[in-house]
This record gives C-alpha cells, sequence and structure tokens, in this order.
C-alpha cells in the first residue's frame, strides 16, 4: 500500500515541476512590423488662405451702332484677337458722306458771305466821318457781320458733327482683345443707340480674379494688405500644377450683408490664354512666408479619439506615438505646429499594425521631398 502511495506522489509532483517549467518559459516575441517612413524636414513655406475664385476680362467692351444704316462690311472672324483701331464693321457711309459735304459747302457759302460784310463794314467805317454814311446804318452792318459770325460757327459745328457721324460709319476696336461672335450679319439695318449690340470685346490679358474671404479673416487680410503687396497663386480646381501667380490689386470697402464675406481681386498675367472670363478656378492668397515650418507628409498623420497623432520612430527601432497640431497642407505635405522637430523620423505607411513601444522594420524609403518647400 505504500508504494502505490509513494507511486502516486512522485506522479504528482513530477506534473507540478513539468507545470512551473511551462509557466517559466518566455512568451513568443511579436515580428518587426514592416513600415515606411519619411524625415520631418524644415522649410520656409507660404501662410495662405485658399479661396474659390471667378476670372474676369480686365476691360469688356459692348460694341454697339452709333450711326443708322446698313452694315456693309464686318472685317473680323468670330474669337479673333484684335488691336485697339482695328477695323470691325462698317455702316454705309455714303447718307453721312453727302451729308458731309452739304454741311461743307454750307460753311463755305456762308465764310464767303462774312468775309465781305467785313469788307463793306471796314469801307462803310471811313464814311462816317463825311456823313456819307448815317450812323444807323452802320451799325446795321456791324449787325449784319456779327450775324454773320455766329453762322460760320454754326455751320462749322454742323460740319463737325457730319464728320464725326461719317467716322462712326467705320467701327473700330476701343482696345486689344478676344472677339466674342457677331451678332448683325452684313445687309442688316442698325439703329443708332437702340442698345442693339453688334459684338463684344474681352481684353483677357492680364486677367482680374474676384474671390470672397470671410469677415474673420479680414482683419488678417488688411494687416498683411497694409505692410505691402500680396501674392496670389492661381490654379484649376483639379490641378494645381496649372497655376499663375499674380498680386492682390483690390479690397472691397464694406462687407456683404447676409453673407458676412468681403470680395478681393486679383490681377494677373494671362498671355496665352491659360484662364478664361467666368471660369471658376482656386485660388491661395499668400500673407506672409514662415521660413522653418517642420513639414512631414501628410499620410503619417492619424487621427484618433484624442486628436491627430503620428508614430516616431525611436534609435532603436521602436515607436513612440505623438500628438501632433496641424498646420496647413503644402502640396501632400502638411505643416506641425507642435509634436514633432524636424529630423525626426515618422511612420508613413504600416501604422495599424503599430501600438507605442513596437518594434519596426523598415522598407526602403520613397524618395519625396516637399512641394515648392525651401529650405
Amino acid at each position: 500500500m505504500r508504494k502505490v502511495l509513494n507511486f502516486h506522489l512522485v506522479a504528482a509532483l513530477t506534473v507540478m515541476v513539468s507545470g512551473c517549467a511551462k509557466k517559466e518559459q518566455a512568451p513568443p516575441q511579436r515580428p518587426p512590423v514592416l513600415v515606411t517612413t519619411a524625415q520631418a524636414v524644415a522649410r520656409k513655406v507660404p501662410l495662405y488662405l485658399e479661396e474659390i475664385g471667378t476670372c474676369q476680362a480686365l476691360q469688356s467692351v459692348l460694341i454697339m451702332p452709333q450711326v443708322s444704316g446698313a452694315v456693309t462690311k464686318i472685317h473680323f472672324t468670330d474669337g479673333q484677337e484684335v488691336r485697339a483701331g482695328e477695323p470691325l464693321f462698317t455702316i454705309d457711309p455714303r447718307p453721312y458722306q453727302a451729308a458731309r459735304e452739304q454741311a461743307a459747302a454750307r460753311l463755305a457759302s456762308d465764310r464767303a458771305m462774312l468775309a465781305y460784310n467785313q469788307e463793306q463794314l471796314k469801307r462803310n467805317e471811313s464814311l462816317v466821318a463825311g456823313n456819307y454814311i448815317s450812323a444807323q446804318d452802320l451799325e446795321n452792318l456791324k449787325t449784319t457781320v456779327e450775324v454773320n459770325r455766329a453762322t460760320v460757327k454754326a455751320d462749322e459745328a454742323a460740319l463737325e458733327t457730319a464728320e464725326i457721324n461719317l467716322g462712326y460709319c467705320h467701327i473700330t476696336a476701343p482696345i486689344d482683345g478676344k472677339m466674342g461672335a457677331h451678332q448683325v450679319d452684313i445687309g442688316n439695318v442698325v439703329n443708332a443707340y437702340s442698345g442693339k449690340t453688334l459684338v463684344s470685346i474681352q481684353r483677357m490679358d492680364p486677367m482680374y480674379v474676384d474671390f470672397i474671404v470671410a469677415e474673420a479673416d479680414l482683419p488678417r487680410v488688411r494687416e498683411y494688405f497694409q505692410k505691402g503687396t500680396l501674392r496670389v497663386q492661381v490654379y484649376f480646381p483639379d490641378d494645381e500644377s496649372k497655376s499663375r501667380y499674380g498680386e492682390l490689386y483690390f479690397l472691397d470697402n464694406m462687407i456683404r450683408a447676409g453673407t458676412g464675406t468681403v470680395m478681393l481681386r486679383a490681377i494677373m498675367p494671362n498671355e496665352d490664354r491659360l484662364f478664361w472670363a467666368g471660369q471658376f478656378v482656386k485660388v491661395k492668397l499668400v500673407l506672409a512666408d514662415i521660413p522653418d515650418a517642420v513639414l512631414i507628409p501628410a499620410d503619417a498623420v492619424q487621427v484618433g479619439h484624442n486628436g491627430a497623432y503620428v508614430f516616431v520612430v525611436n534609435p532603436d527601432q521602436t515607436v513612440d506615438l505623438r500628438m501632433v497640431t496641424e498646420g496647413q497642407r503644402q502640396g501632400g505635405w502638411l505643416v506641425i505646429e507642435k509634436g514633432v522637430s524636424a529630423g525626426e523620423t515618422v511612420v508613413l505607411d504600416g501604422q495599424l499594425m503599430l501600438s507605442p513601444g513596437a518594434k519596426i522594420r523598415v522598407a526602403p524609403p520613397a524618395d519625396s521631398q516637399p512641394a515648392g518647400g525651401q529650405s
């Protein structure tokens, strides 16, 4: 009986020792997480406001007839670029040419009459002293001369009016610009000052860009605008690579009721007609430059319950979780106002598998730099 008990006791002790040995074994370690990383850099970047804007022609002119008559010639093609002074339309000039010749003939006749009466007055003034002519007749002659002078002035004005009307028959471009579609064909009769538009001209270079900013941003805009010229970047909503730089030209003098916004206007070069009048564009109003902003790729920033965070790589290939304060985006990069310093390495991809203190294995880094950044 004792042998049996001893056997069971030895067996129990063996099981207990075996169990303790298993508990003392180290748990299996989690393999390093494969990640990609990027280094935080310091660059000069713009501090800006981003808005939606509309392109506006620098000058827009509606061509209307100033004399009545039939259109006999159209000297341009729709959409053509024209220079100021180039011919656009010809209205039948023959009635106005005849009116000019008639006015010129009337002026010549009245000038001759004035010259004759002036000579008569001069001759008769010497006869008054000898009573060869009465003083009343001399006064009448003086009055006739004054009437002749007034008639000549009226004739000169009539001739000038006839010449102006004749000039209006030859309509020329008042500005450099791009023609719209003509609204009247050859042979149609147009009426002076009827409100009928013959064609429109838009000056495309340079070009205005109108946009609005919120009332809350107005003090900042005014502060920087008073310090000097503000740069403006204008680009397509879906393609920032096609952009132009201009400058802020105008700040409206009132806040729009109901919207709490104020209108601003920029001016930019547009030699190649990249932008078109009436086109919607994105606008970046650059207020100032931040000389040493810290930037990291925007994909490195994650958002949790407590806000934005990144994983920062330690020298021993472990990671720390850092809460960060985000600034403005700069292309594919993001300004970090607080939480990361220039030169530190952050995890760019693979964050879902990480936790504070986790081991990592870094994949070969991608070659990336902040767009447009300067050191």
